[in-house]
């Protein structure tokens, strides 16, 4: 299956949440697509400047972009519900696009005592996609997109220890596969729940490749630029796809006629880029037990069970 931008059907009278909508990122570039062709995007992100400089930028090309914005911080559980309360006024949701996520930070806690990238990749988007299931299947075909990586392959194991005892030395990219390998778990078994509670909403899964955004230097260094910062930044950007081309696996995801439990990535050598088509995963992100587990241990942690 080739796919491209040109293949999204009219999104007119539909709603997108996109979470992560940094200017340049893959968030942006995925609402950018979806207001293009006549979705009303609601860009929901932690940093009210950053969203609002995204929002401008959407409307330099599209200048009659039905766009909202949304308060979202996905590292605080207590700002996911309250997220969750403000969403309501949107009404039916057809899309939600859980974009947002930090890569390899130095090690950090939360106020909920949660690892920072569990927190933010897994836990937030977990939660926040519970508190949105009700608008979700009151579109009558909701649907569920969680972006993941290709560096799911690297992760050890299952993150199914305590969330809240750190177990050992802190090694940040093996846990940011396991966050990105809780991303295709959560998918899996959200979609076996959603089939058994017979909701009209799918679940899906995508992953960019390398793309030329800014999430590696914003997590090694907090920055995209200065110093070092800038050259992490131009060094990705000078040997990876695009961010527009990034973010294509995810409006595949959220707009073409797939099944539910689909995994959309780049089609190139080693799924580094290319146009999206349906890819596959790991082993270990096909366990329904670790999928079930993992399911089960987030419903206690961030206090909510669904569907």
């Amino acid at each position: 299956m080739s796919w491209n931008p040109t293949q999204i059907p009219d999104q007119t009278g539909r709603t997108a949440i996109v979470t992560g909508p940094s200017l340049g990122g893959l968030g942006h570039h995925t609402a950018l697509e979806l207001a293009r062709k006549g979705a009303r995007v609601v860009l929901a992100g932690r940093n009210p400047a950053k969203v609002d400089a995204t929002v401008a930028a959407i409307r330099e090309e599209v200048p009659d972009a039905v766009l909202e914005t949304l308060p979202l911080d996905l590292s605080d559980l207590a700002a996911v519900r309250s997220a969750g309360a403000a969403a309501e006024r949107f009404g039916a949701v057809d899309v939600l696009v859980n974009n947002a996520g930090v890569m390899a930070p130095p090690y950090a806690r939360t106020e909920d005592g949660l690892e920072l990238q569990m927190a933010t990749n897994h836990f937030g988007p977990f939660l926040l996609t519970g508190l949105l299931l009700p608008q979700l299947a009151a579109s009558g075909a909701g649907r569920v997109v969680t972006v993941s990586s290709h560096m799911h392959r690297t992760a050890p194991r299952a993150p199914l220890g305590d969330p809240l005892a750190q177990e050992g030395h802190y090694w940040r990219w093996p846990v940011y596969g396991q966050t990105k390998l809780a991303n295709l778990l959560f998918t899996g078994e959200l979609q076996r729940r959603l089939d058994a509670a017979a909701l009209p909403v799918k679940a899906l899964a995508a992953h960019p490749g390398f793309a030329g955004t800014h999430l590696a230097a914003n997590g090694q260094y907090g920055r995209a630029e200065g110093g070092i910062a800038s050259i992490l930044d131009a060094s990705v950007k000078a040997i990876s796809q695009s961010a527009a081309a990034g973010a294509w696996p995810s409006l595949m995801a959220a707009t073409a006629d797939l099944p539910g439990d689909s995994f959309c990535g780049p089609s190139g050598p080693a799924q580094m880029g290319g146009t999206p088509r349906l890819v596959g995963r790991s082993r270990l992100a096909r366990d329904p037990d670790a999928a079930r587990r993992l399911w089960e241990l987030s419903e206690k942690t961030v206090g909510l069970s669904y569907p």
